[in-house]
């Protein structure tokens, strides 16, 4: 499944909780959905713009990993640095890599093109990477 359908998907499934909020009141939990909704939506955006050239996809796994830790990766040139990345790393014929873009750090799947899991800075520490064949720092 690709992110942009799981993102679509994950959109158009309503969950309801039973408790009832009167139009025009926002709970806490209701603005903290409409902030991730509207995260969600920006994500998706730019990463369908990205797939569309070839880009690397992510798992579920690493949305939300992005979602949780607040990792944007529309802001600047993240994406591009980490498709440029994982291009390296192709070409030396790795399999599994960990990509470092600035301060964040991106477990790929070089053969699938796929983005496993990513960590930020704040996780990055006492943290040790297993299954990897090669690191791009970029």
């Amino acid at each position: 499944m690709l992110i942009s359908e799981y993102l679509a998907l994950r959109n158009q499934i309503s969950v309801t909780t039973g408790t009832t909020v009167s139009p025009g009141i926002q709970t806490a939990s209701t603005e903290q959905a409409s902030q991730e909704g509207s995260f969600a939506a920006a994500l998706q955006e730019k990463l369908a713009e990205k797939q569309q050239t070839g880009g690397v996809e992510f798992s579920r796994h690493a949305i939300q990993r992005l979602e949780q830790r607040s990792i944007d990766i529309a802001e600047g040139d993240t994406l591009e640095r980490l498709n440029r990345g994982v291009e390296i790393a192709a070409d030396k014929g790795s399999n599994e890599t960990l990509v470092l873009v600035d301060q964040t750090a991106f477990v790929v799947s070089v053969k699938n093109n796929k983005v496993i899991t990513t960590l930020s800075n704040e996780d990055l520490r006492g943290n040790i990477f297993t299954n990897i064949d090669s690191t791009v720092i970029i």
